[in-house]
């Protein structure tokens, strides 16, 4: 394997780089409390206190997901997603099996992959989300908690529209 064809051709390097103070406030809150920090967007959405990555790739920190929330079984079509948990147990499904994901964990999903999580912990849980590449996940974290409340089709649109085929989308997103 090499490295990839080069994207920046001038000769001195640019002063480029994006910082994100560890204060800086979520950009999501869910009614539950969970907190989602937009660390690098695929594209500027204007909302985010991180970086846009031109659709390299999108990396978000969920904190505090609450017993009970998760997601069920789906996959993607045009990006990877991996997960890396930073604070308590996530059950973690890898299209095979279920295994219960701790603080230095990680799960790998290529396109196409069968994956879940869930927090089937007493406590709070909290993990990176890193979408390759970087595509508009904000849409899907903004307007998940009004599946519920969704007509059959416009679910179905939604759940398209952001790429997540559920295998079976009564098993939807359990948002926490």
């Amino acid at each position: 394997m090499s490295y990839p064809e080069p994207r920046y051709f001038g000769d001195g390097g640019e002063i480029s780089a994006v910082f994100r103070p560890a204060d800086a406030g979520p950009e999501l809150v869910s009614p539950a409390g969970t907190k989602t920090y937009y660390l690098a967007t695929g594209r500027p959405t204007g909302r985010e206190h991180g970086a846009a990555t031109d659709g390299e790739f999108g990396l978000y920190n969920v904190v505090g997901l609450p017993p009970g929330a998760g997601t069920g079984t789906h996959f993607h079509r045009t990006m990877s997603e991996s997960f890396f948990v930073t604070d308590g147990t996530v059950s973690l499904f890898d299209g095979e099996r279920w295994v219960e994901g701790t603080k230095g964990d990680f799960l790998h999903v290529p396109p196409g992959g069968l994956h879940s999580f869930y927090n089937r912990s007493d406590e709070p849980a909290s993990f990176l989300m890193l979408f390759t590449p970087g595509a508009p996940r904000e849409g899907y974290f903004e307007g998940v908690g009004a599946v519920g409340r969704m007509s059959e089709e416009e679910r179905s649109r939604f759940f398209v529209e952001h790429d997540s085929y559920f295998i079976d989308e009564t098993k939807g997103p359990k948002v926490g």
